[in-house]
């Protein structure tokens, strides 16, 4: 990355440095700010002795990145991109939407359904049931006596799967979609695997408000290219 032309300006060792941000940031440290170099998120200048230098324009780009840490709780890939664009004056004046409370989007109605009673409401036979359940596509939550019933997430993914393969997919197209969806709750779990590492009240509330929104903005893009992408080969035609 080229460094902008700088405007001559008193420089600060890395001890000066830390010395500035530990009142806003009391657990900055020496090793967090070599991190930061480690990962490109940062250049400071060295001395001729090979000692870091650090202008008043590093000083506000960890300020930068810190907050973003502190604040948004974003991953540092994320904030490198925002940093790039921070540099340009490109960051976007647009906020994002913002998404469904996790209060509504993870309400779970309680509904328990045996296995027969979520195929009279699906419209699924025994056989596709059981596929169902190989594939992994249907969990059944296992109770203390043994017994396996499921609830309502599982009675929506019925009904859709009894929509599919009414149409002429099988079970193991299903699959697929499944794997698809294993993905992206790993992608959309690491970005709250930093706040579930530490188990209080306020680092789940926002894991839940990140993952509740992520998981509706996700559905939202894998439709709308799904749907483009359909219109596209329809058009072809």
């Amino acid at each position: 990355m080229t460094r902008p032309h700088l405007r001559a300006a008193r420089t600060r060792s890395i001890g000066e440095v830390i010395n500035l941000l530990k009142p806003e940031f009391p657990e900055i440290t020496v090793s967090k700010i070599r991190f930061l170099e480690s990962r490109g998120l940062i250049e400071p200048q060295r001395s001729a002795s090979g000692y870091r230098i650090f202008t008043e324009e590093d000083v506000r780009r960890i300020e930068y990145i810190l907050r973003e840490q502190r604040d948004h709780y974003l991953p540092l890939k994320v904030i490198k991109s925002k940093l790039v664009a921070w540099e340009h004056g490109e960051e976007s004046p647009v906020p994002p939407e913002s998404g469904p409370p996790p209060e509504a989007y993870f309400a779970s109605s309680g509904v328990s359904l045996t296995p027969r009673e979520l195929m009279r409401s699906s419209g699924l036979s025994a056989e596709q049931l059981d596929a169902l359940v190989d594939q992994g596509v249907l969990e059944p939550f296992e109770l203390p006596d043994g017994s396996a019933v499921f609830r309502d997430d599982d009675l929506v993914i019925a009904k859709a799967a009894h929509r599919l393969l009414t149409r002429g997919l099988e079970v193991r197209h299903l699959r697929t979609i499944r794997l698809a969806a294993d993905r992206q709750t790993d992608l959309l779990g690491q970005l709250a695997a930093p706040l579930l590492r530490h188990r209080n009240p306020d680092n789940r509330r926002k894991a839940a408000e990140i993952l509740a929104d992520c998981a509706e903005a996700a559905t939202q893009l894998e439709e709308a290219l799904v749907r483009g992408r359909l219109r596209r080969l329809l058009e072809r035609q």
